[in-house]
C-alpha cells in the first residue's frame, strides 16, 4: 500500500500552492472557481482526506463534543441526538452521546466532561440538577444547555417557549369543543421545569376561557414513558367525571393514553381528544395519527451546535498548546475559568402545532 497522499501532493497535481489547497479545504471565499475545481479534482484523483485528528491536535483539542441526554429510548432524545450528530459533522466534530437517566450524580459528572480532557465542550439536557446546582456550577468546559432548565446560570441555553406551546395546544382542544381537559405529565406550580411550564400554559388557556382550573386534572408522570400515559389515562376515564380531552406532555404519554382508551372502549377523538408534545416519528403513523406540538428540532440542533462552536473558539487558550503537550495531556485545551465571563445567550426556537386525527371534534 502506498503512502497516504498529503496536502503537498494535492498542490503539486493541481499546480497551486499548499496554502491555496488549504483555502479550498476550509472553504475560503477568496478562491476562483477555476482554481477550486482544479484542487477538488486533484483531491478526488489522489484520494486525499483531511487529517482531522491532526488539525484538532494542533489546536489543542480532541475534536469530540459530548451530548448529555436523560434517556435515548425516548423518541425525542433519539431524534434530537441524530440531528445534533449530523450538525456537528458539518463542523468536523465527533459526538460522544451519554445518558444520565436523570440522575443528579451522573449529570454533575457529565457537565465536567467526566473529569477528563477527552471532550472540547458539552451539550447538556439536565433534569435532576436544580437551580442552585446550575447557578453555582463553573465548568472548565464550554457548555450549552438544551430544553427547559430552572436557571441556566452561566451557560448558554436553547429551548422552545413551553408556556406558549402548551397554551396553543390547549386552545386547540377548547376550540374543538372540549371543556374538561386533563394534563398527563403535568406538575403543579414550582421549579420552572418543562412539565411545570407546560402545565402553566394549560392553566392560562383554561382560565382565559372562563373555565375553572381543577388541580385534580393535572396528573404527574413518573417516567414519561408510554406505560405512564396508559396508566394515567385508565385512571382518568374511570373517574366519576372523566375528561373529554387529554393534553399529554410528551408523545409517548399520548400514545400510551390512546392505547388505554382503546382498551376501555373509549373512542379517540369522538369521546376523548388527545394531543401530545415533541412530534416523534411514531405519532405520525399511529391510529389515529397524533396531534402534537412539534419543536423545531433541526433549528434547535443548529443553534446549539453553533453556540457551542463559538464558545469553544472563545474559550481556547490564547497560546494554544503544542501537539506534543496536547497528546501527552500535560496542558488543558481550555483555561480553568471563562475569560471575561460573557453574558450567557438564550435562544428560543420555534414550534408548530400539528393537528392530526386524534383531536377531531366531539361526536
Amino acid at each position: 500500500m502506498g503512502n497516504r497522499p498529503r496536502i503537498k501532493d494535492v498542490a503539486r497535481r493541481a499546480g497551486v500552492s499548499q496554502k491555496t489547497v488549504s483555502n479550498v479545504i476550509n472553504d475560503h471565499p477568496n478562491v476562483s472557481p477555476r482554481t477550486r475545481a482544479a484542487v477538488e479534482e486533484a483531491i478526488a484523483a489522489l484520494g486525499y482526506r483531511v487529517n482531522l485528528a491532526g488539525r484538532h491536535l494542533r489546536r489543542g483539542e480532541s475534536g469530540v463534543i459530548a451530548l448529555i441526554v436523560p434517556e435515548l429510548d425516548l423518541g425525542y432524545f433519539a431524534e434530537l441526538s441524530d440531528l445534533i450528530i449530523r450538525e456537528a459533522e458539518q463542523h468536523s466534530r465527533t459526538v460522544l452521546v451519554h445518558q444520565t437517566e436523570a440522575r443528579r450524580e451522573r449529570e454533575m459528572a457529565a457537565l465536567d466532561g467526566f473529569g477528563t480532557d477527552f471532550v472540547d465542550g458539552v451539550l447538556f439536557n439536565p433534569l435532576a440538577m436544580d437551580d442552585d446546582d446550575l447557578a453555582a456550577h463553573r465548568s472548565r468546559l464550554p457548555v450549552v444547555l438544551l430544553g427547559e432548565t430552572p436557571q441556566a446560570g452561566r451557560h448558554h441555553h436553547v429551548t422552545i417557549d413551553n408556556v406558549r406551546a402548551a397554551r396553543e395546544a390547549t386552545d386547540h382542544l377548547l376550540d374543538a369543543g372540549r371543556t374538561r381537559i386533563a394534563v398527563i405529565g403535568g406538575r403543579p406550580p414550582g421549579p420552572s421545569g418543562t412539565a411545570e411550564l407546560r402545565a402553566q400554559g394549560y392553566r392560562e388557556a383554561v382560565e382565559a376561557r372562563g373555565l375553572a382550573y381543577e388541580p385534580e386534572l393535572v396528573r404527574p408522570a413518573r417516567h414519561f414513558h408510554w406505560q405512564d400515559g396508559a396508566d394515567l389515562a385508565a385512571e382518568l376515564v374511570r373517574s366519576p367525571r372523566p375528561p373529554d380531552a387529554l393534553l399529554c406532555l410528551n408523545d409517548p404519554l399520548a400514545l400510551g393514553a390512546i392505547r388505554a382508551l382503546y382498551d376501555a372502549g373509549v373512542r379517540v377523538p369522538e369521546d376523548v381528544a388527545v394531543a401530545g408534545f415533541d412530534d416523534i416519528a411514531l405519532g405520525r403513523c399511529s391510529v389515529p395519527s397524533l396531534t402534537t406540538v412539534s419543536p423545531d428540532k433541526p433549528g434547535l440542533a443548529r443553534a446549539a451546535v453553533k453556540l457551542l462552536m463559538e464558545e469553544i473558539e472563545a474559550r481556547r487558550s490564547p497560546s494554544a498548546p503544542s501537539s506534543r503537550e496536547a497528546a501527552e495531556g500535560t496542558v488543558s485545551a481550555f483555561e480553568d475559568s471563562t475569560p471575561g465571563d460573557p453574558a450567557p445567550k438564550e435562544i428560543v426556537v420555534g414550534h408548530t402545532l400539528l393537528v392530526r386525527e386524534s383531536s377531531g371534534p366531539k361526536s
